[in-house]
C-alpha cells in the first residue's frame, strides 16, 4: 500500500530529487570545511552557503544575506534568540499557542536568569486579542515572542499588528515561522519582525537538521555556541562580524545544498501559489471531515485564514489509537498526541485527549485529502458501533 503522508507540519515529504541530488553532490564533490581552507573544495562548500542565505533572504524580504545564520533546526534558532536577548530583569510576553521550543527556552531564561514571563491566552480556535496582548506589556517588556501559525490549530497569528505594538512600546518582536516559512508569505520589514526562527525541513522543503534565525541588523545578541569560526581565530572571544559571531563549528554543508534546492523551488513556484494550493485542499479536508458525525475540527472555521493544518478529535476515540488505525490499516501518516504544544491544548480544551492533526504539503494530492476522509468515515462507524 502507498502512504499517503500528512505529516507535513512535522517534516516534508517526499523531499524534492533536486534537494537529494544537492546534498549527494556536495558529500561527493565539495564535503569540506566552509570557511576554513582556501582549497576549492573549502571554496565550493562556502559558495553553497551564501547563495543559501542570498536566497532566503530573496525569500523573507532580507536586505543582507549575513543577517541570516544557520542553525540545525527552529529550536535552536529560538533558543539562539531568547536566551541571547533576554537579560535579567526584563519581561517577556507572548502567547498560549506556543510550542516547547518557545515555552521552554522562556521558562529557563525565567528560572536562570530572573527574567518575567506573561503567556497571553488565545480564544478556543486560536485567535489572538492584540488589546489584550498589548496591555500585558510593562515598561519591562523587552521581547514579544509569537508563532506565525499554530501548530496544533493552523490559525495565522496577526503579526504586523503585534509588531506595531512593539514598536510602540520599544519592544523587540521574536516570530517563530516553523508552520509558515515557505508556505505563507513572510517580508521581514513589511511585517516589522526583528528575529524570525524558520526550520529547513518543512515547507522550505529542504533535509532535518537544517533551518535558520534573522537577526535584524541593529539588533545585538549573545551566541548561543561559542567556538571555531574560521575567523578571527587569534581572539579568545567570538568575532563581531555576522554570521561567523553565531556560527562556531562546521555547518551542516550538505544539508544546507539541500536546502537551498528547496529554496529555489519556493522561488520559481512562488509562495502564493504553494499557499493558495495548500489553501484549497486544507478547505477540502476540513469540509469532509465536518460532515462525519462524533468528529471536531479544532482551530479556525472553514473559510478563515488558516496553516495547512487540520487538528480533530473523534468522539469516544484516542488519539493515538485513531492515528495508529490510520497507519496499519490505511497507509495514512499523520501526528497524534500532543504535538510539543500543551498550552495549545490548554486553549483548544483538549489537553486530556490529546488531537490527530493532519497536515498538508507540497506534494499533497486531492486524493490524499479524498483518502483520510473516507478513512475517517470508517473509523468513526467502528468506533459508533463499538460504543
Amino acid at each position: 500500500m502507498d502512504i499517503v503522508y500528512l505529516d507535513h507540519a512535522a517534516s516534508s515529504w517526499p523531499k524534492p530529487p533536486q534537494v537529494i541530488e544537492a546534498m549527494a553532490e556536495c558529500v561527493r564533490e565539495y564535503a569540506a570545511n566552509p570557511g576554513r581552507g582556501a582549497h576549492r573544495m573549502s571554496l565550493s562548500a562556502s559558495r553553497v552557503l551564501f547563495e543559501t542565505r542570498c536566497n532566503l533572504a530573496r525569500l523573507f524580504g532580507v536586505g543582507n544575506p549575513n543577517d541570516i545564520v544557520f542553525a540545525s533546526n527552529a529550536s535552536e534558532a529560538l533558543n539562539l534568540a531568547i536566551k541571547g536577548f533576554v537579560k535579567s530583569g526584563q519581561h517577556v510576553v507572548t502567547t498560549s499557542l506556543e510550542h516547547n521550543s518557545v515555552r521552554r527556552p522562556l521558562e529557563y531564561v525565567k528560572r536562570k536568569i530572573g527574567a518575567d514571563v506573561t503567556y497571553v491566552p488565545a480564544d478556543r480556535a486560536g485567535r489572538i486579542d492584540v488589546k489584550r496582548l498589548e496591555a500585558a506589556l510593562t515598561p519591562r517588556t523587552s521581547l514579544i515572542v509569537c508563532s506565525h501559525a499554530s501548530n496544533l490549530l493552523g490559525s495565522i497569528v496577526p503579526v504586523e499588528d503585534i509588531a506595531e505594538v512593539a514598536r510602540r512600546h520599544g519592544a523587540r518582536l521574536l516570530v517563530d515561522a516553523a508552520q509558515t516559512a515557505g508556505t505563507y508569505p513572510i517580508d521581514i520589514e513589511k511585517m516589522g519582525i526583528d528575529m524570525l526562527a524558520f526550520p529547513g525541513h518543512k515547507g522550505l522543503l529542504g533535509p532535518q537538521g537544517t533551518g535558520g534565525l534573522y537577526i535584524a541588523p541593529d539588533l545585538e545578541i549573545d551566541p548561543l555556541i561559542h567556538g571555531g569560526t574560521g575567523s578571527r581565530s587569534e581572539e579568545p572571544g567570538m568575532p563581531s562580524v555576522r554570521p561567523d559571531r553565531y556560527e562556531a563549528g562546521t555547518r551542516n554543508t550538505p544539508g544546507i545544498a539541500g536546502l537551498n534546492e528547496g529554496v529555489k523551488i519556493i522561488l520559481h513556484e512562488t509562495v502564493e501559489t504553494i499557499h493558495t494550493k495548500e489553501r484549497k485542499l486544507t478547505e477540502r479536508l476540513m469540509e469532509g471531515l465536518s460532515r462525519l458525525p462524533g468528529l471536531e475540527i479544532l482551530g479556525p472555521k472553514a473559510g478563515e485564514d488558516r496553516a495547512g493544518i487540520v487538528s480533530f478529535v473523534l468522539q469516544g476515540a484516542e488519539s493515538s489509537e485513531v492515528a495508529d488505525m490510520l497507519d496499519k490499516k490505511y497507509g495514512i501518516a499523520v501526528r497524534a498526541g500532543w504535538h510539543c504544544a500543551p498550552l495549545a491544548h490548554e486553549t483548544a480544551g483538549t489537553l486530556e485527549t490529546g488531537a490527530v492533526r493532519a497536515s498538508v504539503g507540497y506534494y499533497t494530492t486531492e486524493s490524499d485529502v479524498d483518502r483520510l476522509i473516507e478513512a475517517m468515515e470508517e473509523i468513526g462507524h467502528h468506533y459508533r458501533n463499538r460504543n
